[in-house]
């Protein structure tokens, strides 16, 4: 089998969502709607099989890249086909979506992740979720597991520090968000959790 990753056309759309929306029932990701897809379709990848069969899935995998501000962007909505899990896939979207991430003059990308070591294995580092820009949360706080999440944060820098801005500064820092601009996202995220635990 031959496969291409390519960029999604509308006739696209009803099978990305169909394909996100299947792995949100199993709350793996979020759900997506087909309005929200096509409003986006510039920023989603799509695999498909070069030369399709009557049996072959219409997508066999998806991704977004979603602009969280003028250098962040995040990889969302990674989903394979449970045909093509284990081989590889994801990890060729993921990497395609970091070079469009290259291409558009982002300097770092970022995922919320059930999956840590597939991210790291790419070159991604693991952060602290709360440094991510306020934006990433947006879609959050619509998640049924939102106070209870069980995901974790991932980074890639694209662009290289000056020497003598990583000898200058804890090697935790990553100036995306200041402490004044995420606290009340976290003091939001963490009320709940504690009322719900006392409960």
């Amino acid at each position: 089998m031959s496969i291409l990753i390519r960029p999604a056309v509308a006739g696209d759309a009803p099978h990305i969502v169909e394909m996100v929306n299947r792995f949100a029932d199993q709350n793996i990701m979020l759900p997506r709607t087909l309005e929200s897809v096509l409003h986006s379709l510039g920023d989603w990848l799509v695999a498909v099989e070069e030369e399709p069969t009557f049996t072959t899935p219409p997508i066999l995998g998806c991704g977004a890249l979603v602009a969280l501000n003028e250098t962040l962007a995040e990889v969302r909505s990674l989903a394979i086909h449970e045909s093509q899990q284990g081989k590889g896939l994801g990890g060729h979207i993921v990497l395609q979506l970091v070079q469009m991430a290259r291409i558009r003059g982002f300097s770092q990308v970022c995922a919320l992740t059930l999956r840590e070591n597939f991210f790291v294995r790419l070159g991604f580092e693991l952060v602290d979720r709360w440094s991510i820009s306020p934006k990433v949360w947006q879609a959050c706080i619509y998640c049924r597991k939102f106070h209870r999440c069980d995901e974790v944060a991932v980074l890639m820098n694209l662009a290289e520090k000056p020497v003598a801005e990583e000898t200058a500064r804890p090697a935790a820092w990553n100036h995306l968000l200041k402490w004044s601009e995420w606290q009340p996202l976290k003091l939001a995220y963490q009320r709940p959790l504690a009322e719900i635990e006392r409960g």
